[in-house]
Parts: structure tokens; sequence; C-alpha cells
């Protein structure tokens, strides 16, 4: 798919709305414009949510790491078969 654009005096291009649509672009997407031997390439920014964790996020990630201990506990020492059944022998 080809067309033509022009940059206006603000230094902004418009994507044509078939192309955008066609490669399913929104208003406000990021994307990365690059410099090549053959000349600009586009391509979408891809962005990742990161997560800042607080105090009690934390401490649940730690409850979580001794429950899989107790766990992991259990199975070594061979009561594996409760895990797996429900504790029901």
């Amino acid at each position: 798919m080809q067309d033509r654009v022009t940059i206006n005096s603000r230094g902004e291009l418009i994507i044509p709305t078939r192309m955008h649509k066609a490669l399913g672009l929104k208003g406000n997407d990021q994307l990365i414009i690059e410099a090549t031997a053959e000349g600009l390439f586009l391509r979408p920014a891809i962005s990742l949510p990161v997560e800042q964790y607080t105090e009690d996020r934390v401490k649940e990630f730690a409850s979580d790491e001794d429950a899989i201990a107790k766990l992991l506990d259990r199975s070594a020492s061979g009561d594996a078969g409760d895990m797996m059944s429900g504790g029901a022998r």
C-alpha cells in the first residue's frame, strides 16, 4: 500500500484514513520514525505498562513465596498425594 502525504508548516503529516484503518492505527498512537537508506520508515511504538511496587504489593509477593515454599516442603516430604487430591485419601 502506498500513498502520498504532505508535511504541513508545523512539521506534521497526516496518515491517510484508508491506510491508518488498514493498519489498525488510532488517534494518539505513537509511531517510531527511522531514517534508512531507502528513506523514512514508520512503525508502531510498543509501550508496556510498568507496575511500581507499593509496600503492600511487596508483602503480597512475600506471602505468595511463603505459601509456595510450604507446598514445596509438603511435596518433598511425600505429601504430594494429599495436595493432588485435596487432602482426601
